[in-house]
């Protein structure tokens, strides 16, 4: 299936993200983490890019495919481009075809040192994917701006959609604290003529170096109420990943209430944050999907 279609069919997707493990660790080490997100019964599960150093060695393809084939959750694969040749690239959604795998999540990924390869965007990347096989393709936006364009919302809704020409389905949200950012970018990409739904990306910070990372890897703005929580609970680690836990309820009951088309909840391996995200939401969850009109 291709996951645009859970969109035509629910007012509200509600999704999951997952990440492989290290490459040395045993890749059996998320199994039990799949088997307890399966319960929440996610509309799909999405699993970040780890290619291991060989295309059988991917363990993003892998962990896809047990998710669909295990627990028949439609899995989403997360897929960069920067510093791949269209061989190997081919060579990746020939195994994902194999593996019965329909959905990509495009991006370029983090330059750093590696060569920029054949691709020099995930522009270019969405549209080789559609000429290559019948794959469902995500694409990411920022509600922010992203991080390399200095956070000029205006360009990223350009590139949103250049995305969306090229032939990306649906966009997943980078994380963000403050819904005020989201419904911008909602109303930015309604005016540019974008069609295709978007869904927020929502992250539970359960710990102060976990916000200290995310912050220096994508920028994110805190809220003066957030930074209110992190000071108040920063030494108590069961407080925090409470009080974090109901911040990003009341985001997602927000959101929700709003009409925003889905969530996509940064899990981070971590079944006790999806399971008390979900129980909580579930009933405005089916309440609203009862709602739609076939």
């Amino acid at each position: 299936m291709n996951i645009k279609q859970l969109f035509d069919k629910k007012n509200l997707v509600f999704s999951f993200e997952i990440f492989p493990p290290k490459p040395d660790y045993p890749i059996e080490t998320v199994y039990d983490t799949i088997e307890e997100l399966s319960v929440l019964n996610p509309d799909y599960i999405s699993v970040t890019y780890g290619a291991g150093g060989s295309v059988n060695n991917n363990r993003t393809c892998q962990l896809s495919y047990l998710i669909k084939d295990r627990y028949n959750i439609e899995s989403l694969a997360h897929l960069t481009c920067i510093g791949s040749s269209k061989e190997y690239m081919d060579c990746v959604l020939e195994e994902l075809k194999e593996k019965g795998i329909n959905n990509i999540l495009a991006l370029r990924g983090d330059i750093g040192s590696i060569g920029v390869g054949e691709f020099n965007n995930s522009q270019e990347l969405i549209q080789y994917i559609k000429q290559n096989g019948d794959f469902g393709v995500a694409a990411a936006c920022y509600p922010e701006g992203h991080i390399e364009s200095k956070k000029d919302i205006d360009k990223d809704i350009r590139i949103l959609k250049l995305k969306e020409e090229a032939g990306a389905d649906y966009f997943i949200s980078q994380l963000f604290f403050d819904n005020s950012y989201f419904y911008n970018l909602l109303d930015k990409a309604e005016q540019k003529g974008i069609k295709a739904p978007i869904q927020a990306g929502i992250m539970p910070v359960i710990n102060k170096k976990q916000i200290e990372r995310v912050i220096s890897l994508c920028g994110a703005s805190l809220p003066n109420k957030f930074l209110r929580i992190m000071n108040k609970y920063e030494y108590d680690k069961l407080a925090l990943r409470d009080a974090g836990i109901a911040f990003a309820l009341e985001q997602i009951v927000d959101l929700a209430s709003s009409g925003i088309k889905g969530i996509h909840l940064y899990t981070m391996n971590n079944p006790y944050i999806a399971k008390s995200i979900t129980n909580n939401i579930e009933f405005i969850v089916s309440s609203i999907n009862r709602k739609k009109v076939i």
